[in-house]
């Protein structure tokens, strides 16, 4: 009989054969992937017992941390009263309709309706089929087009990853609707990328200029049906809207029934100190609002649609015989419902969003310090979600070659220390879970220096930098 082999070296080989990871890189399988055993609140363990600060929480979504007991009752005690309950036609469940009304309390303005779903990219799935519902309902024949951004994340369903603009998203081996299928995209709004000499302010009026340019080379605003966008972008790098053009736009689409459509899947649920942000941080009442990972925090995967009353009284307007041909069937699932209530109870008993006000800003002055270091161009964020972005030049801006994966490289030496960040190309990206210490704060500012440290030394002992 063979021994066994031990379970890092188990886990790593059974991966290799058999686990098609999200975004895996084909050429780095043989590396392995880090198997990841535990967790606790804002830690986790490898298979080796190895601890880690986990700054990433999770994917943007451990909010109130790991491992809670509180949680995990809960969730047994739905299953053990109601796993599960058909949620199509005319049925319902306590867990989800109880949701439902938190949400819309949640919400602003009149974001009285709640689509659930299990997770963001199918949230927003569901509202690109809300918008043309909303149209054809209301008889606006000539309203198809959408338009989005570049360097956008919106999910990864087909028409979710054709709505966002990432180039890393785009690969050759595989298609995407755009112009043809009435998807559209802007610049990016990467004022540190892409601002090119200009004030931010006037950088803002080139955006908004462009949006309206867009509009009309599409035939004007009776041809637009939505506009896309994060608040803050995610995936795409952290990026602030810059100025006040995305409220400049939002207040060019109400009067033109053009659906204004606010992607909260990161920035919802504690991420910069609100509920959401799109009307607390930057007066924007949308039409649609997306919600997701911290809105289970992660234990259950659970996604929102959560829409405007004047979307409901139209297609909701009796008579027509119409239906909403859409939906899955882990819609409205009474387990990830149930999870979802109590992590709101969770943070509201602990006051979790006047925490993230705290320690927010310290974690962005403590983050500030690292634009010392040569390889770092720029640091940006708020509250809790922060982006580092790596220069081969300051002055100029150059990045590294993106073969080289200069964020792969930072991350890696960050893992060895015990430090865990999210590499994308030339970036590193944090979302700590929103429990964070400041003790914790200075472990991954202080890890992530020495990581960068270490990282310059390599490339510059081997004659790359």
């Amino acid at each position: 009989m063979k021994n066994a082999l031990p379970l890092t070296e188990e886990i790593i080989e059974m991966d290799k054969a058999h686990h098609l990871r999200p975004y895996q890189n084909f050429d780095t399988l043989e590396e392995g992937a880090l198997p990841i055993e535990r967790a606790e609140g804002v830690y986790v363990w490898d298979t080796d017992g190895k601890k880690y600060v986990d700054a990433i929480g999770g994917m943007w979504c451990t909010n109130i941390g790991t491992g809670r007991k509180e949680m995990a009752d809960a969730i047994a005690q739905q299953v053990l009263t109601c796993n599960f309950a058909n949620p199509f036609t005319d049925m319902t469940n306590v867990p989800a309709t109880r949701l439902t009304k938190k949400l819309a309390e949640l919400a602003p303005g009149d974001l009285n309706h709640v689509h659930l779903t299990c997770g963001g990219s199918t949230a927003n799935d569901s509202a690109f089929r809300l918008v043309q519902f909303y149209h054809a309902c209301k008889g606006n024949e000539r309203k198809k087009h959408i338009i989005s951004r570049t360097d956008a994340y919106h999910g990864s369903t087909y028409v979710t990853m054709s709505l966002g603009g990432k180039k890393g998203d785009r690969i050759d081996e595989m298609n995407y609707m755009g112009p043809e299928e009435n998807i559209h995209h802007l610049s990016s709004p990467n004022y540190y990328r892409y601002g090119n000499g200009l004030s931010e302010a006037d950088f803002a009026d080139r955006l908004f200029d462009e949006f309206i340019q867009k509009i009309d080379e599409l035939g004007g605003p009776d041809t637009i049906a939505a506009f896309l966008a994060e608040p803050i972008m995610g995936a795409g790098g952290v990026v602030l809207p810059p100025g006040n053009y995305l409220k400049r736009i939002a207040d060019y689409c109400r009067p033109n029934d053009i659906l204004y459509w606010s992607d909260e899947v990161v920035t919802g649920f504690g991420r910069c100190g609100e509920w959401f942000v799109s009307e607390a941080l930057f007066d924007i009442q949308p039409d649609i609002l997306i919600s997701a990972k911290g809105l289970s925090s992660a234990y259950i995967p659970l996604g929102a649609c959560i829409f405007s009353d004047r979307i409901w009284d139209v297609i909701s307007e009796p008579g027509h015989g119409r239906f909403f041909a859409h939906g899955y069937t882990y819609s409205s699932h009474t387990v990830a419902a149930a999870a979802a209530l109590k992590n709101i109870e969770i943070m509201e008993r602990e006051e979790i969003l006047d925490h993230v006000r705290k320690v927010g800003p310290y974690f962005h002055e403590r983050l500030g310090e690292l634009r010392a270091l040569d390889m770092v161009g720029d640091v940006r964020g708020t509250h809790l979600m922060a982006c580092v972005e790596f220069v081969k030049d300051k002055t100029t801006g150059e990045t590294f070659p993106g073969e080289m994966d200069i964020g792969k490289l930072v991350s890696n030496e960050a893992d060895r220390l015990g430090l865990i960040v999210r590499p994308i190309v030339n970036l590193n990206v944090m979302s700590p879970s929103l429990i964070c210490t400041e003790q914790d704060i200075d472990f991954i500012v202080d890890t992530l220096r020495r990581a960068i440290e270490v990282t310059s030394d390599k490339l510059r002992s081997q004659g790359i930098w």
